[in-house]
């Protein structure tokens, strides 16, 4: 059993303020996988300063001596892949093939690609005699997700370390182990006291306590919609910028020229990866009402192919998170046939032969209105909405008929069409056909699904103020 009862502050691990643990639950058995302590206001607040002394140095290093602290974490994190991979499979579900081909992996993807953008990017640049300086804006925290634990992590961490930032993170208190290994890793890479630091604890207290804090200059927050807007509420009196990444309800539209095979197989493999557990996952499939019967039936076939079981036996899919969120997705399915939607496939209770665990049934629905709670709220489970359209305007307005605007996807023959409907639908990335995979490309949402935007250099923008030198003259001895 895991047990990880210090906060990493100040270069160290350090017992709490005061004592009191958690229980970490496999969720794919239902037994205790480790304890960690929660933190409060009082850790927090020691991390805080241990960052804002950092910050003095750190701030000023030069952009050679955070590749080199980069170069280091990135050895010592390819050391530790497998490792990572196999606490994120014992801590959130996801099947092992998952958590080291894309889980654990992705935290590594996003240390290189904040490594190649650091490489370049413009801290400074002149013009005429205005000189316009890119700094790091000071102690930030970070507020990460049990999903996509090493993923969330990495792409907050990446940016702010290579802008000359530094840390207080708060992972989530259901996924820590990961968070952990990662804190050793940093460790090991030789990261310099203060820089990095780590506090655990529930939202409502360790959470609120960083968004609050006087001494935090800024909050980058992944999570729920109901949760960004108390981390904004808690941090609107210090004015401090906030950047969140939140929920999503997202739309796949198939136009009837697409290769419907190809699309719906890969449209419901996407919602059902990771148990459904991504904000862009596309949950809403919206299909041209003539096509309906076929790709229902295309969306049965696939979804009952999944192997749902045991993470580590090399099932397709594992559990959802905890029973508390199996349940919340039980009640949604019934929702869903409570109002009428034709259940496809899947349904209630667990799936055949698994009487333990959180395991959800592939779930597909047909003859879903976009008025129904399942078109409606984030699910975040292995449930599939197919609703169809009669014209492609009105599958652009059902697309945008959500408070919701992380992510679209798009499937077509015709590229100039699928451009015109890209164009209208109201969300912060957009796939063509299945593409995907660009770290360097902006992610982050319209309306309710946030602010900001993460990866790549625009991720670094957040971690920056903007400053101008007015009338600056360049020393002939500069050059």
């Amino acid at each position: 059993m895991r047990e990880y009862l210090g906060f990493y502050i100040d270069g160290g691990w350090v017992e709490p303020a005061r004592p009191e643990t958690l229980d970490v639950i496999n969720p794919a058995n239902g037994n205790i996988a480790g304890r960690i302590s929660m933190g409060s206001a009082a850790d927090v607040d020691r991390a805080v300063q241990a960052a804002r002394r950092a910050f003095v140095s750190w701030s000023r290093t030069t952009r050679a001596e955070r590749i080199e602290a980069f170069e280091r974490v990135i050895e010592e994190y390819r050391r530790r892949h497998d490792e990572l991979a196999d606490a994120i499979t014992e801590e959130m579900g996801a099947p092992i093939s998952l958590a080291r081909q894309a889980q654990a992996r992705s935290g590594l993807a996003h240390l290189e690609a904040g490594l190649a953008v650091l490489r370049n990017f413009a801290f400074e640049q002149m013009r005429g005699t205005t000189r316009i300086v890119k700094e790091p804006i000071g102690v930030c925290g970070l507020i990460t997700p049990w999903n996509w634990p090493m993923n969330q992590i990495a792409c907050k961490v990446a940016p702010a370390l290579a802008t000359g930032c530094t840390i207080v993170l708060k992972p989530s208190e259901v996924a820590p182990f990961s968070a952990y290994l990662f804190a050793e890793i940093l460790h090991a890479a030789r990261i310099p006291a203060g820089v990095f630091n780590l506090v655990n604890g529930a939202g409502a207290s360790v959470g609120a306590a960083i968004a609050s804090h006087p001494g935090v200059d800024m909050v980058s927050f992944t999570g729920s919609t109901r949760a960004g807007v108390e981390v904004a509420r808690a941090a609107a009196p210090g004015v401090k910028r906030v950047a969140q990444e939140l929920g999503g309800k997202s739309p796949n539209i198939i136009l009837d020229d697409a290769d419907l095979e190809r699309a719906v197989t890969a449209g419901v493999k996407h919602v059902l990866g990771n148990s459904g557990q991504s904000c862009n996952a596309a949950s809403r499939m919206l299909v041209p009402a003539d096509k309906l019967d076929e790709v229902t039936a295309i969306a049965k076939r696939v979804a009952e192919g999944m192997r749902v079981g045991d993470p580590r036996s090399g099932a397709d899919m594992g559990p959802v998170v905890s029973p508390a969120h199996w349940l919340k997705i039980q009640e949604l399915i019934a929702s869903g046939i409570e109002e009428g939607a034709v259940l496809v496939t899947g349904g209630l209770g667990r799936p055949e032969g698994l009487n333990a665990g959180c395991y959800v049934k592939p779930t597909i629905f047909a003859h879903v209105k976009n008025d129904m709670t399942i078109a409606r709220e984030e699910i975040f489970g292995p449930v599939l909405s197919i609703i169809s359209y009669s014209s492609v305007d009105e599958a652009i307005e059902i697309a945008n008929d959500t408070e919701y605007g992380l992510a679209a996807y798009i499937w077509g023959a015709d590229m100039a069409r699928v451009g015109a409907v890209a164009a209208q639908v109201r969300a912060g990335r957009v796939s063509i056909n299945g593409a995907g995979g660009d770290l360097l490309a902006p992610f982050g949402g319209y309306k309710k699904s946030g602010n900001g935007r993460e990866w790549g250099e625009y991720g670094f923008n957040e971690f920056l103020e903007v400053k101008a030198v007015l009338g600056y003259v360049s020393d002939a001895r500069e050059q």
